[in-house]
């Protein structure tokens, strides 16, 4: 069971991912978080970086959708200004969304990746699905009151993995 916690890819942040590796690998869809994975949960829209940054990887070919836990109205201005897709109320980790976005895009599991701050809901969410699960830090240390809760049960589960050599905080792997 907390082999559903351990993320397949685990990196510093959005930026330090190899996507070149993930296209080898046939990923043509990539699922993002908002909060504290594209931008901190105080943050109203993106930065320059981050929409120069998103915009290259949709020109790469990548299919890219914001799928969040959080309600449309804080997922639209992002939605808006990068020109993405977007899935509000996910409720991750719950199959649900996945499987809608895997309908209406025709993508079979293993053509995506979903990449995520939080064991509980991103890479649970993802693994259960059997989509490429990528961890990355949290860009803030302010979170959700949601968010804090899970960030309790979390320390838990590194625990868990770390006592069974299945993940180190900061030790990083694709």
């Amino acid at each position: 069971m907390i082999e559903n916690f351990r993320p397949d890819i685990y990196c510093k942040s959005i930026f330090d991912i190899n996507y070149k590796k993930l296209k080898k690998k046939g990923i043509k869809c990539i699922l993002l978080d908002l909060d504290n994975t594209l931008a901190p949960v105080n943050v109203g829209k993106p930065t320059r970086q981050l929409k120069n940054f998103l915009y290259e990887l949709k020109e790469s070919g990548f299919h890219l959708i914001i799928m969040s836990n959080s309600p449309k109205k804080r997922i639209e201005p992002f939605k808006n200004e990068l020109e993405l897709d977007a899935a509000a109320f996910s409720m991750k980790p719950r199959k649900s969304k996945y499987i809608k976005i895997l309908k209406t895009f025709s993508y079979k599991p293993e053509e995506v990746a979903a990449v995520g701050d939080q064991f509980l809901t991103d890479i649970l969410g993802a693994n259960r699905m059997q989509i490429t699960s990528i961890l990355v830090n949290p860009m803030s240390k302010k979170d959700g009151i949601t968010t804090n809760f899970n960030r309790i049960i979390e320390k838990m589960i590194i625990k868990k993995l770390e006592k069974k050599d299945m993940f180190e905080r900061g030790k990083y792997y694709e």
